[in-house]
């Protein structure tokens, strides 16, 4: 059963982005560069574990169409699901989509909130501020997370910010609000019976204040600010409750925010793409669908 509800200064950071978009760090078909160029705010080392970063998948030469979207993997805030990032991008790519697959910090590295959310963000603007560079919309940027990741592009959905017009740094002057967004599988409440407990406690560690658990549980952050949203889930999920994803789909019907919601009947946590199953493998139509009818895949159109 488908159920469906429809509704470092600026000239030196440039060069720095420049070389190595131009290929001067490549990994696998994308390109990977620093989210900053120095230590990322609150680094315990510098191992790569320590480095946040984003690796960028362009369309077919002729084929882009100015979009963007920023790639969450899950794995309880403890790893990075290999499956729910360069094939996600990949896929991406098919619909003339910019793929950028975020390497954020984790638990397993000593690493708690915020600096999942200061990765999100710095992601969301760099990709915004080098928009002209990049051949991008700074209108069209969205997020993409899965699971935990799924949490990480929600938080980045209901805790961004406009920038700082004073920030010496010109990518930190940009806003950091993903355009739409899209939750596959998400963990977004940290409180109550649906809660994922490993994840709560590797982004907020042991007993967090009451407070931040309630800040962090992103079903109570949605306001009319929040970006349209496009969420799918199933109901076999023992992993994390499809009520997760109903949670949010219902914060955003009140708060009046467009959002599509996918509840299938069958299906594992961690299905990625679909794999082989013909059912769950049509979530990536539905959603390009849903982004081209938003108008999120309009051709930029060139001077």
């Amino acid at each position: 059963m488908l159920l469906s509800t429809v509704l470092i200064s600026g000239a030196a950071l440039a060069a720095f982005l420049a070389m190595t978009l131009s290929g001067g760090s490549a990994a696998g078909k994308g390109e990977t560069l620093r989210l900053w160029p120095g230590d990322a705010p609150g680094a315990k080392g510098s191992t790569d574990a320590d480095i946040p970063t984003i690796t960028v998948y362009r369309p077919p030469a002729g084929k882009s169409n100015g979009a963007a979207v920023v790639v969450c993997p899950g794995g309880g805030y403890a790893g990075l699901a290999p499956h729910e990032a360069e094939p996600v991008a990949e896929w991406l790519t098919t619909l003339g989509v910019t793929g950028v697959v975020l390497k954020y910090r984790l638990a397993t590295n000593g690493y708690h909130h915020p600096a999942m959310l200061n990765d999100v963000s710095r992601a969301l603007r760099t990709v915004r501020a080098h928009a002209k560079e990049w051949n991008l919309d700074p209108h069209r940027i969205g997020v993409l997370g899965f699971s935990a990741g799924g949490h990480l592009a929600s938080t980045a959905a209901t805790h961004f910010d406009d920038g700082d017009p004073k920030a010496s740094d010109p990518i930190e002057r940009v806003s950091s609000r993903p355009d739409l967004a899209v939750l596959i599988y998400p963990v977004i409440t940290l409180t109550g019976p649906a809660a994922h407990a490993g994840s709560r406690q590797n982004l907020l560690g042991e007993n967090p204040p009451p407070e931040l658990v309630e800040l962090l549980s992103n079903e109570k952050q949605v306001t009319a600010k929040t970006p349209p949203t496009f969420l799918v889930h199933s109901v076999e999920d023992t992993g994390v409750p499809c009520e997760n994803s109903l949670l949010f789909a219902e914060a955003c019907r009140k708060a009046g925010v467009p959002f599509e919601l996918h509840i299938y009947e069958h299906g594992p946590h961690g299905f990625g793409l679909g794999g082989g199953d013909p059912v769950l493998k049509t979530w990536p139509m539905l959603c390009g669908e849903w982004m081209r009818k938003r108008g999120f895949l309009k051709p930029t159109v060139k001077p």
